[in-house]
Protein backbone atom coordinates (compact mmCIF):
# COMPACT_ATOMS: atom_id res chain seq x y z
CA UNK A 1 0.00 0.00 0.00
CA UNK A 2 1.11 3.55 -1.35
CA UNK A 3 0.97 6.40 1.67
CA UNK A 4 0.26 9.61 0.16
CA UNK A 5 1.63 12.32 2.66
CA UNK A 6 2.26 16.21 2.48
CA UNK A 7 5.42 17.98 4.60
CA UNK A 8 4.90 21.26 6.05
CA UNK A 9 6.92 23.72 8.28
CA UNK A 10 6.17 26.29 10.26
CA UNK A 11 9.37 28.43 11.46
CA UNK A 12 11.47 25.37 11.00
CA UNK A 13 9.30 23.01 13.00
CA UNK A 14 8.53 20.44 10.51
CA UNK A 15 5.57 17.94 10.39
CA UNK A 16 4.61 14.82 8.01
CA UNK A 17 1.06 15.53 7.36
CA UNK A 18 -1.99 13.06 6.57
CA UNK A 19 -5.13 12.89 4.97
CA UNK A 20 -7.13 10.43 7.34
CA UNK A 21 -10.33 11.66 6.72
CA UNK A 22 -11.08 7.93 5.11
CA UNK A 23 -9.40 6.29 8.27
CA UNK A 24 -7.00 4.61 6.71
CA UNK A 25 -3.88 5.03 8.64
CA UNK A 26 -3.17 2.78 11.71
CA UNK A 27 -3.06 5.23 14.54
CA UNK A 28 -1.96 1.76 16.93
CA UNK A 29 1.06 1.53 14.72
CA UNK A 30 3.73 3.30 16.89
CA UNK A 31 6.67 2.16 15.48
CA UNK A 32 5.56 3.33 12.02
CA UNK A 33 5.05 6.45 13.09
CA UNK A 34 8.37 6.20 14.41
CA UNK A 35 9.60 5.30 11.32
CA UNK A 36 8.02 8.55 9.27
CA UNK A 37 9.38 11.24 11.42
CA UNK A 38 12.87 9.34 11.41
CA UNK A 39 15.46 11.76 9.32
CA UNK A 40 17.49 8.61 8.09
CA UNK A 41 15.37 5.95 7.31
CA UNK A 42 12.52 7.69 6.82
CA UNK A 43 10.78 10.96 5.73
CA UNK A 44 11.98 12.76 8.90
CA UNK A 45 10.01 15.35 10.64
CA UNK A 46 9.81 16.83 14.33
CA UNK A 47 6.20 15.04 14.49
CA UNK A 48 3.25 13.23 12.48
CA UNK A 49 0.06 14.61 12.22
CA UNK A 50 -3.41 12.89 11.23
CA UNK A 51 -6.44 15.80 9.66
CA UNK A 52 -9.49 13.57 10.47
CA UNK A 53 -13.43 14.34 10.69
CA UNK A 54 -15.25 15.71 13.53
CA UNK A 55 -18.94 16.18 13.81
CA UNK A 56 -19.02 19.71 15.70
CA UNK A 57 -15.95 21.13 13.73
CA UNK A 58 -14.21 21.54 10.69
CA UNK A 59 -11.67 18.61 11.07
CA UNK A 60 -10.01 17.17 14.23
CA UNK A 61 -6.39 17.45 14.15
CA UNK A 62 -4.01 14.22 16.07
CA UNK A 63 -0.54 14.90 16.70
CA UNK A 64 2.29 12.14 17.29
CA UNK A 65 5.58 13.33 18.44
CA UNK A 66 9.02 11.74 16.61
CA UNK A 67 9.43 9.42 18.96
CA UNK A 68 5.99 7.71 17.79
CA UNK A 69 3.88 8.57 20.91
CA UNK A 70 0.60 10.60 20.14
CA UNK A 71 0.93 13.71 22.49
CA UNK A 72 -0.39 17.20 23.72
CA UNK A 73 -1.04 19.90 21.86
CA UNK A 74 1.47 21.10 19.53
CA UNK A 75 1.01 24.88 18.09
CA UNK A 76 3.03 25.05 15.24
CA UNK A 77 1.49 21.82 14.26
CA UNK A 78 -1.64 23.33 15.10
CA UNK A 79 -1.15 26.44 12.27
CA UNK A 80 0.59 23.93 9.69
CA UNK A 81 -3.01 21.54 9.80
CA UNK A 82 -4.77 24.44 9.33
CA UNK A 83 -2.68 25.58 6.24
CA UNK A 84 -3.22 21.90 5.16
CA UNK A 85 -6.75 22.10 5.65
CA UNK A 86 -7.18 25.43 3.81
CA UNK A 87 -5.09 23.92 0.97
CA UNK A 88 -7.74 20.73 0.74
CA UNK A 89 -10.33 23.21 0.44
CA UNK A 90 -11.99 22.67 3.98
CA UNK A 91 -12.34 25.83 4.56
CA UNK A 92 -11.93 29.83 3.48
CA UNK A 93 -10.43 32.01 5.67
CA UNK A 94 -11.78 31.34 9.10
CA UNK A 95 -12.31 27.49 10.48
CA UNK A 96 -12.60 25.55 14.03
CA UNK A 97 -11.03 22.27 14.53
CA UNK A 98 -10.60 20.04 17.41
CA UNK A 99 -7.83 18.89 19.15
CA UNK A 100 -6.09 16.61 22.18
CA UNK A 101 -6.51 19.62 24.27
CA UNK A 102 -10.56 21.14 22.97
CA UNK A 103 -11.70 23.24 20.54
CA UNK A 104 -9.59 25.63 18.63
CA UNK A 105 -10.22 28.47 16.40
CA UNK A 106 -8.17 30.05 13.43
CA UNK A 107 -8.26 32.32 10.84
CA UNK A 108 -5.48 33.04 7.61
CA UNK A 109 -4.74 36.24 6.92
CA UNK A 110 -1.86 37.65 4.68
CA UNK A 111 -0.18 34.48 5.03
CA UNK A 112 0.01 34.18 8.26
CA UNK A 113 -1.88 31.69 10.57
CA UNK A 114 -3.72 33.11 13.74
CA UNK A 115 -4.11 30.01 16.03
CA UNK A 116 -6.24 30.44 19.45
CA UNK A 117 -4.55 29.00 21.95
CA UNK A 118 -6.14 27.39 25.03
CA UNK A 119 -6.82 29.85 28.17
CA UNK A 120 -4.07 29.83 30.85
CA UNK A 121 -5.00 29.84 34.43
CA UNK A 122 -2.20 29.04 36.45
CA UNK A 123 1.04 29.79 36.08
CA UNK A 124 3.78 28.40 38.91
CA UNK A 125 6.66 30.95 39.42
CA UNK A 126 9.93 30.21 41.26
CA UNK A 127 13.03 31.42 41.65
CA UNK A 128 15.03 30.44 38.68
CA UNK A 129 12.20 29.70 36.33
CA UNK A 130 7.94 29.49 35.51
CA UNK A 131 5.97 26.67 34.49
CA UNK A 132 2.71 26.81 32.90
CA UNK A 133 0.81 24.35 30.76
CA UNK A 134 -0.15 26.38 26.88
CA UNK A 135 -1.65 22.95 25.67
CA UNK A 136 1.55 21.30 26.44
CA UNK A 137 3.89 21.82 30.07
CA UNK A 138 6.65 24.32 29.25
CA UNK A 139 9.18 25.19 31.47
CA UNK A 140 10.50 29.02 30.80
CA UNK A 141 13.96 29.70 32.15
CA UNK A 142 16.23 33.02 30.94
CA UNK A 143 19.76 32.45 30.78
CA UNK A 144 22.61 34.39 29.46
CA UNK A 145 24.29 34.02 25.55
CA UNK A 146 21.55 32.31 24.07
CA UNK A 147 23.10 31.89 21.16
CA UNK A 148 25.84 29.65 22.58
CA UNK A 149 23.65 27.77 25.09
CA UNK A 150 24.06 24.39 24.78
CA UNK A 151 20.20 23.48 24.78
CA UNK A 152 19.98 19.79 24.49
CA UNK A 153 22.31 18.61 27.38
CA UNK A 154 21.15 21.80 29.95
CA UNK A 155 17.89 21.10 28.30
CA UNK A 156 17.40 17.34 28.87
CA UNK A 157 19.13 17.31 32.26
CA UNK A 158 15.42 19.91 33.86
CA UNK A 159 13.33 17.90 31.37
CA UNK A 160 13.61 14.46 32.94
CA UNK A 161 14.67 16.61 36.40
CA UNK A 162 12.60 16.63 39.60
CA UNK A 163 9.59 18.27 39.44
CA UNK A 164 9.05 16.64 35.85
CA UNK A 165 10.25 12.93 36.21
CA UNK A 166 8.90 10.58 33.78
CA UNK A 167 5.98 12.62 32.92
CA UNK A 168 8.71 15.60 32.12
CA UNK A 169 8.58 19.23 30.37
CA UNK A 170 9.82 20.87 27.37
CA UNK A 171 12.37 23.91 28.11
CA UNK A 172 12.75 27.02 27.07
CA UNK A 173 15.59 29.12 27.49
CA UNK A 174 14.98 32.91 26.88
CA UNK A 175 17.22 35.63 26.52
CA UNK A 176 15.61 39.67 26.40
CA UNK A 177 16.10 41.35 23.37
CA UNK A 178 13.95 44.54 24.06
CA UNK A 179 10.07 44.87 26.14
CA UNK A 180 9.10 43.23 23.67
CA UNK A 181 10.87 40.99 21.87
CA UNK A 182 12.62 37.81 23.55
CA UNK A 183 15.02 35.58 22.03
CA UNK A 184 13.75 32.03 22.54
CA UNK A 185 14.92 27.92 22.29
CA UNK A 186 13.24 25.25 23.13
CA UNK A 187 14.27 21.68 24.29
CA UNK A 188 11.16 19.24 23.21
CA UNK A 189 10.32 16.29 24.94
CA UNK A 190 9.23 13.44 22.37
CA UNK A 191 11.90 15.09 19.95
CA UNK A 192 14.47 14.71 22.70
CA UNK A 193 16.27 17.25 21.24
CA UNK A 194 16.41 21.26 20.44
CA UNK A 195 13.74 21.92 17.31
CA UNK A 196 14.19 25.32 15.59
CA UNK A 197 10.71 26.45 16.89
CA UNK A 198 8.36 25.58 19.22
CA UNK A 199 4.63 26.93 19.55
CA UNK A 200 3.07 26.51 22.62
CA UNK A 201 6.71 27.37 24.31
CA UNK A 202 6.72 30.64 22.68
CA UNK A 203 3.07 30.72 23.86
CA UNK A 204 4.35 30.29 27.27
CA UNK A 205 7.13 32.57 27.23
CA UNK A 206 5.22 35.25 25.93
CA UNK A 207 2.87 34.69 29.15
CA UNK A 208 5.42 34.29 31.43
CA UNK A 209 6.68 37.38 30.56
CA UNK A 210 3.89 39.18 31.02
CA UNK A 211 3.12 37.97 33.87
CA UNK A 212 6.09 38.21 35.63
CA UNK A 213 6.44 42.00 34.35
CA UNK A 214 9.51 41.21 31.99
CA UNK A 215 7.43 43.06 29.54
CA UNK A 216 3.88 45.47 29.48
CA UNK A 217 2.87 44.59 26.07
CA UNK A 218 0.28 41.85 25.33
CA UNK A 219 1.43 41.74 21.73
CA UNK A 220 4.73 40.01 22.25
CA UNK A 221 7.45 39.37 19.50
CA UNK A 222 9.39 35.82 19.67
CA UNK A 223 12.54 35.31 18.23
CA UNK A 224 13.31 31.33 17.26
CA UNK A 225 15.83 29.61 15.36
CA UNK A 226 13.63 29.03 12.63
CA UNK A 227 12.32 33.07 12.29
CA UNK A 228 9.46 34.91 13.77
CA UNK A 229 6.24 34.57 15.66
CA UNK A 230 4.04 36.55 17.26
CA UNK A 231 2.06 35.99 20.68
CA UNK A 232 -1.07 38.28 21.51
CA UNK A 233 -3.63 37.99 24.61
CA UNK A 234 -5.63 39.45 26.74
CA UNK A 235 -5.58 38.97 30.52
CA UNK A 236 -9.32 38.78 32.44
CA UNK A 237 -8.71 38.87 35.93
CA UNK A 238 -5.93 35.79 36.64
CA UNK A 239 -6.93 34.19 33.43
CA UNK A 240 -5.29 34.41 30.25
CA UNK A 241 -7.87 34.69 27.23
CA UNK A 242 -7.62 35.31 23.45
CA UNK A 243 -4.45 33.47 23.27
CA UNK A 244 -3.28 33.99 19.50
CA UNK A 245 -0.28 31.94 18.22
CA UNK A 246 0.82 34.03 14.75
CA UNK A 247 3.24 33.24 12.03
CA UNK A 248 3.75 31.48 8.51
CA UNK A 249 3.22 28.00 8.04
CA UNK A 250 4.58 26.21 4.03
CA UNK A 251 3.62 23.46 2.47
CA UNK A 252 7.34 22.17 1.54
CA UNK A 253 6.35 19.09 -0.79
CA UNK A 254 4.42 16.33 -1.63
CA UNK A 255 5.45 12.61 -1.53
CA UNK A 256 4.36 8.74 -1.61
CA UNK A 257 5.98 6.19 0.78
CA UNK A 258 5.67 1.96 1.22
CA UNK A 259 3.54 1.22 4.30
Amino acid sequence: MTLTFYKYQGTGNDFVIIDNRQELFNKNDTKYVKFLCDRRFGIGADGLILLENHPDADFKMVYYNADGNESTMCGNGGRCIVAFAEFLGIFKNTTTFYAIDGLHHAKIEENLIHLQMKNVETIDTFTTHHFLDTGSPHHVQFVDNLKTFNVKAEGEKIRYGAPYNQAGSNVNFVEKINPNTFAVRTYERGVEDETLSCGTGVTAVAIAMYDSGESASNIINLNVEGGQLKVSFDKVEDTYKNVMLIGPATQVFKGEIEC
